[in-house]
């Protein structure tokens, strides 16, 4: 991962963790221990999946461009069949707290949409080639006078 992914990446995944943090300790207050665990477990699901999913898109944009809207698209549709399947594995577990772990995988996920757009905003994306034009005076392409 180029270090420019890796830096915004992290942008993007230390706020979530923040947010994380913040849904552990109040479901813990709450719920007690099976909520600070299924807040945990909600916030790494989050975290894990878009993780994984940006990293996937950086991936796609910079090799096959032409799939990176249709990659976009199968991406999210896999990664909600993987959160049912997971939602189907775990239903009625007594290892955690279902509503804690539901609030704070909407929390997590939420809080990366946010850090997300805030990090697209502030990256420095050009949108002119530096190195194309160099200084060169324009071609003439009219009559020769």
């Amino acid at each position: 991962m180029p270090s420019n992914d890796a830096r915004n990446l992290l942008r993007i995944a230390v706020p979530v963790a923040a947010v994380g943090v913040v849904a552990v300790a109040v479901s813990g207050g709450i719920a007690g221990g099976k909520g600070a665990i299924g807040a945990a477990v909600g916030t790494v699901l989050a975290i894990l999946f878009m993780g994984i999913g940006l990293y996937v898109l950086q991936w796609t944009a910079r090799t096959l461009p032409q799939l990176f809207q249709a990659m976009g698209l199968m991406l999210y549709v896999a990664q909600l069949l993987l959160l049912m399947i997971f939602l189907a594995l775990f239903k009625g577990t007594s290892l955690f707290n279902g509503r804690a772990f539901a609030f704070s995988l909407i929390a997590a996920t939420v809080g990366w949409m946010i850090a997300q757009a805030r990090a697209h905003m502030k990256a420095k994306i050009f949108y002119v080639e530096p190195d194309s034009q160099k200084g060169e005076s324009p071609q003439k392409t009219g009559h020769p006078s």
